[in-house]
């Protein structure tokens, strides 16, 4: 019940925060440039190439909406008082993270158009587009989970979203690393890519894989977060 109270806070602060409007509007504004060239421009009825350029995108997007959420509160003071009421440190991230997670989910949604015009003039492969949604979900999912670790790190909020960027990065390039090394170590950063197991998703394979992975990833990511704040409290 905590969690969805911290939540609900967070979701409306991002309503009246200017910076998640420009973000929001970056987003769109991005997503509409890419979905001209990759698809209409070319006259092809696929997202596929929309939904591999995109990803890099919120490589970018997410850091700057996940940077506040713990940073500034400590910065400000209130995540002080916010540790020293009877309320979980589980409950803090968690809450914060839905809110988040949502957002995206809106910032999502209006997309859908490109899918309706495709539709309308072609003939997309409906479970593909809506394996990539669920990879971009997934992606959206570990890339906020990033910046909430980073926020929870720092108290300035600029320097968790740069290294929410970094390491963002670091997981999404670390696959060619894999590939030039070779071996186990080669296949443990293969393994350890987030762009290897998004390509799947794209590609239309939802495997039990690549969602442990995402769903690990992202778990892991929070626990550790939740760490960081007891050890603060």
């Amino acid at each position: 019940m905590k969690t969805l109270i911290i939540a609900r806070r967070e979701l409306s602060t991002f309503f009246l925060s200017p910076l998640a409007y420009i973000i929001g509007v970056a987003f769109l504004f991005i997503s509409g440039f890419i979905f001209f060239f990759t698809a209409i421009l070319n006259g092809i009825a696929s997202l596929a190439q929309f939904f591999n350029v995109i990803s890099t995108v919120l490589l970018f997007i997410l850091p700057l909406l996940t940077m506040r959420l713990l940073s500034n509160e400590a910065r400000s003071g209130t995540l002080e008082l916010l540790l020293t009421a009877p309320i979980r440190e589980s409950e803090v991230v968690i809450g914060k993270f839905l809110a988040t997670f949502l957002f995206f989910v809106i910032l999502l949604i209006p997309t859908f158009i490109y899918l309706v015009i495709l539709m309308y003039y072609g003939n997309p492969d409906l479970p593909v587009t809506f394996s990539s949604y669920l990879g971009i979900i997934l992606l959206g999912n570990v890339l906020i989970s990033f910046g909430i670790l980073t926020s929870a790190l720092f108290d300035n909020q600029f320097v968790a979203a740069l290294l929410a960027v970094m390491v963002s990065l670091l997981f999404w390039l670390v696959g060619g690393l894999g590939v030039v090394i070779g071996g186990i170590a080669g296949f443990i950063f293969t393994y350890l890519s987030i762009q290897e197991h998004y390509a799947d998703f794209v590609m239309g394979l939802i495997t039990t894989n690549n969602i442990v992975y995402f769903f690990s990833l992202t778990v892991g990511l929070l626990f550790i977060s939740t760490h960081i704040l007891r050890i603060r409290r």
